[in-house]
C-alpha cells in the first residue's frame, strides 16, 4: 500500500512532455509510480480537474536571516515553491566574526531592502564559520528545502575587514578567501555569489564588498568550484566593461568545467545589452562552454504606496511632517482636503533629478495603477500620465487619489526594467532562449517596495493563461522550466520531475481558478519590520517530501523540508545531488 496517491490529474511531469490524466502514486518521501488506476494508498487526493506538477525550484532568494526564525519560510511555499536557494547577489550572513554582525545587516538591508531592525531581532547567530551557518540550518525544521550559496560579500568582509570596498585584494587575500569558499563548498554549498553592479549598495551607501574585485580574484574564487568538483558561479553585474567581463566569465567556465549564471534583463539604458549578452552565451555553448543566462519571467518592478518604501511623494515636506503618526492616522490625514492640497500645492523641485529617483517622483509615463487584481503588462494609455491626459487632471493628481484610497488597489506599479517598449515581448524572447534559466524572483528581499515571490505562479497565470498583449507560452515548457531546469541548473537532480524515483515535491493546483492577489504591507517581521505579502488561491495542496505542506493556501504544520548539501556532502545517491 502506497502512502499517498494523487488521483485523476491532469500530470505536467515537468519534462517538457504533453499532459496527460493519471495518478501519482508516494511512499517515504519519493514517488514511486505514474499511471493510470494505481493501487490502494493510505491517503488519497482527487485531482480530477486540476493540474499535477512537480514543486516549483526557485533558484534567486534572499531568505538567508529570515530561516532563522521562520520555519515556514514565508512567502515562498504560498506560491508552490518547494525548493528556495538563499545566498544570491554576494550578500549573506556567513561566515562572519562576531563583531561583524551590525556589518552584515546593514549590508543587506541595504542590498535587499529587508528591515535590519528585522535582521538584528530576529536572526540567531549561531556560527561563525559558513559550515557552521550550515550546521545551524541543519538543525533546523522547514516545510520547504533550503540550498545556499557562499556570498563574496561575506567572505571579503571576513578576510579584509570594513576597509574592504577601497582596496584591491593580495594575493594572500585572493587565496584566503579561496580557501573560505573551498570550505564552504566542501560542506555543501551549491556555489558562489556575487554582485558586481554599482545598484548594489549597502545601508551606508557604500557597493558590496567584491563590486569592483579584479579579474584575479573573482578567478581565484572561482577555481575553487573546479577543485571541489561542483558547484554555481552566481553574479549580477553591470557588464561594465562588456568584453573584459564576458571574457573572464567565460574563462572561469572553461577552466572550472562548472556553471557562470549571470542575471540577463532588459534596461532602458542600454535597450539592446540583453542581445549582447544571450548572444555571449549562445557563442559560449557552441564552444562547449556554461554561460547562463538568469532572466526574470516579469518586470523588475517597484511598488510605490504611502508606506512603501519610495513613492512619488516622499521627498515633500508636508508628506514627510506626518511621519510621526501611526500607519492608520497617516493613511487618515492623507485623505483629508487640506493634506491632499498641502503636499500637490508645494511640490519641490525634481527636475535635476535623473535616473531611478526621477522616475520614482516624476516618471508617470511609466507608472501604472497595480489594481486589486494586478496587471503586470499595462499598456502605455493606462499609464498614470495616460489617464490625466484622458481625465484633464494633472499626473501628481491622479497619483495622489490612487495612493490614498481607502478601498484597496492602493499601489502604483513602476516597472525598471525589462519594460522598455512598453510590453513583455522581450521578455518573452529572454524566457525562450535555449540557454536561459527562469529566477530572479527574489524571494524574502525588497520588502517594502516589491513583492516578486509570486513569479512562478505568474507564469501560469501570465504566460499560460491570461496573456492578451501577445502571445503566450505552453504550460508545459512553463513548468518545466521552472522545475526540471532549474533544478538541474543547481545539480539537484532528485526534483523537478515527476516520475519514479524522484522526491514528491508537487502541486496540485486549480488552474482555472489560480489567482495572484494585490500585495499587502504586513507588519509582521520581527520588531514590526514590514514587508510586501501576496496572497494566491488556487493551489488546493503543495506537497514536500511527500508529505502536503499547504492545503489551500494554508500551512498544515508539516516541516519535512531540510537542508540540501551538494556536492560529496550530500547525504547519498538517492538525493541525486550532482558531485
Amino acid at each position: 500500500m502506497y502512502d499517498l496517491v494523487i488521483r485523476g490529474g491532469t500530470v505536467i511531469d515537468g519534462t517538457g512532455a504533453a499532459a496527460s490524466k493519471g495518478d501519482v502514486a508516494i511512499s517515504d518521501g519519493f514517488i514511486c509510480a505514474v499511471g493510470e488506476n494505481l493501487g490502494p494508498a493510505r491517503e488519497e487526493i482527487d485531482a480530477s480537474g486540476l493540474l499535477v506538477t512537480p514543486g516549483w525550484v526557485d533558484i534567486h532568494a534572499h531568505y538567508d536571516g529570515q530561516l532563522t526564525w521562520d520555519p515556514h519560510v514565508t512567502p515562498a511555499g504560498w506560491s508552490g515553491t518547494t525548493t528556495v536557494v538563499i545566498g544570491n547577489c554576494g550578500v549573506g550572513f556567513a561566515p562572519v566574526r562576531p563583531d561583524h554582525h551590525a556589518f552584515l545587516i546593514q549590508l543587506m538591508e541595504g542590498v535587499e531592502d529587508i528591515p535590519g531592525t528585522a535582521l538584528a531581532e530576529g536572526i540567531r547567530w549561531e556560527w561563525e564559520t559558513f559550515p557552521e551557518y550550515l550546521d545551524a540550518l541543519e538543525k533546523r525544521s522547514f516545510a520547504i528545502d533550503v540550498g545556499t550559496q557562499v556570498p563574496h560579500g561575506a567572505v571579503r568582509a571576513y578576510v579584509m575587514g570594513e576597509g574592504l570596498n577601497e582596496n584591491e585584494a593580495s594575493r594572500e587575500d585572493i587565496d584566503r578567501m579561496a580557501e573560505i569558499v573551498r570550505e564552504g563548498l566542501e560542506a555543501g554549498a551549491l556555489g558562489f555569489s556575487t554582485s558586481r553592479t554599482a545598484l548594489h549598495r549597502a545601508k551606508d551607501g557604500k557597493v558590496v564588498p567584491g563590486t569592483y574585485a579584479s579579474a584575479d580574484e573573482v578567478l581565484g574564487i572561482g577555481r575553487m568550484l573546479g577543485r571541489v568538483g561542483h558547484g554555481v558561479f552566481q553574479m549580477a553585474s553591470d557588464y561594465l566593461p562588456e568584453d573584459y567581463e564576458i571574457g573572464w566569465m567565460k574563462q572561469l567556465g572553461r577552466e572550472t568545467g562548472k556553471r557562470v549564471l549571470y542575471s540577463v534583463v532588459q534596461s532602458a539604458g542600454d535597450p539592446d545589452q540583453w542581445r549582447r549578452l544571450l548572444r555571449a552565451a549562445e557563442e559560449d555553448a557552441a564552444e562547449g562552454g556554461l554561460l547562463t543566462p538568469q532572466i526574470a519571467p516579469r518586470p523588475v518592478g517597484l511598488l510605490l504606496g504611502f508606506e512603501s518604501s519610495i513613492h512619488p511623494f516622499f521627498l515633500h515636506e508636508h508628506f514627510n511632517a506626518l511621519k510621526g503618526l501611526t500607519v492608520e492616522g497617516r493613511a487618515a490625514a492623507l485623505r483629508t482636503p487640506a493634506v491632499r492640497e498641502a503636499i500637490l500645492g508645494n511640490a519641490p523641485d525634481v527636475s535635476h533629478f535623473g535616473g531611478v529617483l526621477a522616475m520614482i517622483t516624476n516618471g508617470f509615463d511609466t507608472m501604472y495603477p497595480l489594481g486589486k487584481n494586478p496587471n503586470y503588462e499595462p499598456a502605455p494609455e493606462d499609464s498614470i500620465a495616460g489617464i490625466a491626459a484622458r481625465e484633464g487632471r494633472t499626473a501628481p493628481d491622479v497619483a495622489y487619489d490612487i495612493l490614498a484610497s481607502e478601498d484597496g488597489g492602493n499601489l502604483l506599479y513602476l516597472p525598471m526594467l525589462g519594460y522598455v517598449d512598453g510590453n513583455l515581448d522581450a521578455t518573452r524572447e529572454l524566457m525562450r532562449h535555449p540557454n536561459s534559466v527562469y529566477g530572479l524572483a527574489d524571494g524574502g528581499a525588497h520588502c517594502g517596495m516589491i513583492s516578486d515571490a509570486s513569479i512562478p505562479t505568474f507564469l501560469l497565470t501570465h504566460w499560460g493563461r491570461d496573456r492578451t498583449r501577445g502571445e503566450r507560452i505552453p504550460l508545459e515548457e512553463l513548468i518545466e522550466n521552472q522545475t526540471r531546469r532549474t533544478a538541474a541548473c543547481y545539480g539537484l537532480l532528485d526534483r523537478g520531475v515527476i516520475a519514479p524515483g524522484m522526491k514528491a515535491d508537487i502541486n496540485v493546483i486549480d488552474f482555472d481558478n489560480l489567482q495572484i492577489h494585490e500585495p499587502v504591507l504586513t507588519y509582521d517581521l520581527p520588531a514590526d519590520g514590514k514587508r510586501f505579502l501576496q496572497k494566491i488561491t488556487g493551489y488546493r495542496m503543495t506537497i514536500c517530501s511527500g508529505e502536503v505542506i499547504y492545503r489551500d493556501g494554508t500551512p498544515t504544520g508539516a516541516l519535512p523540508g531540510k537542508l540540501i548539501r551538494g556536492g560529496k556532502a550530500s547525504s547519498g545517491n538517492r538525493e541525486g545531488i550532482a558531485q
